[in-house]
């Protein structure tokens, strides 16, 4: 194995510890009552304080719940590609084994992302249209992280000029 392919295993498996670490801290440190229907917060100092600092802001809300949408079209434009492959090929295993990666590993996001809807782990510090909702982990953030770094991934490996594949990745960053 390439060096640089065992550092992207060690970051990513540190990154999935630290995940781990913070969201179990979440769960056991400083939790209060402190959110709306006294829901159960952690952090809930740290919360409250930067929660009372800022105030609610439901422009900036509406905004990364509408940006949340990028993520799903790209999902979508490679769910096409990898339609129209099979169509023109007639055959599941002639479409690009990439892309039918990069399916499997979007249903487990969606996964986690229904998961952490349903289980929530922390809430909001506000009530939405009068419902407690879920705040960690980000649902939008879940989706950006995990979508758009394997878009570029993939766009690199499609797109064959350079100042093109220069301009799309400065568009998802």
């Amino acid at each position: 194995m390439k060096k640089t392919n065992q550092k992207n295993y060690v970051v990513a498996g540190g990154l999935l510890l630290l995940f781990l670490v913070w969201t179990m801290a979440i769960q056991y440190v400083d939790v209060q009552a402190i959110g709306p229907k006294n829901s159960e917060v952690g952090f809930a100092t740290v919360n409250g304080y930067v929660h009372n600092l800022t105030g609610t802001h439901m422009l900036i809300y509406n905004i990364t719940d509408w940006l949340g949408f990028v993520p799903l079209f790209v999902v979508l434009g490679f769910a096409i590609l990898g339609l129209v492959q099979l169509v023109k090929r007639k055959n599941l295993f002639k479409v690009d084994f990439d892309i039918l990666a990069l399916g499997g590993f979007y249903m487990i996001v969606f996964a986690a992302y229904i998961l952490f809807e349903v289980f929530a782990i922390n809430y909001r510090p506000v009530l939405i249209e009068g419902y407690l909702e879920a705040s960690y982990p980000s649902s939008t953030t879940l989706l950006v992280i995990c979508v758009m770094p394997t878009a570029i991934m993939q766009l690199n490996k499609r797109i064959k000029k350079k100042k093109e594949r220069e301009v799309v990745q400065y568009i998802i960053l």
